[in-house]
């Protein structure tokens, strides 16, 4: 990857200072480490965005099938889970 463009940035010289430091220490250029911060950003981003479109799709989906009437009360999912449980219970042998 061509590394033409430039980024100039202020921050505070006690950040800079103890970045360079770090950067150092860890034997790589600060220019690295900052490109390899950069890509982070950008992928973490990118997963939220991601992240977000599913989840406002999944709320839209469930907003539908409650609005067409497709969905249980809380009574009838805990009727039929109570059941299911019996059910492996009664399967396995067991009353616990």
């Amino acid at each position: 990857m061509s590394k033409e463009a430039m980024f100039t940035m202020k921050l505070e010289p006690e950040l800079r200072d103890a970045f360079m430091a770090e950067a150092e220490a860890s034997h790589r250029p600060a220019s690295q480490v900052v490109r390899e911060l950069m890509r982070e950003f950008i992928e973490r981003q990118r997963q939220a965005r991601e992240y977000d479109t599913f989840l406002r799709a999944k709320v839209d989906t469930a907003r539908a099938q409650i609005a067409s009437g497709q969905y249980a009360s809380d009574a009838d999912v805990e009727a039929r889970f109570a059941a299911r449980r019996a059910a492996l219970r009664a399967k396995a042998g067991g009353d616990a």
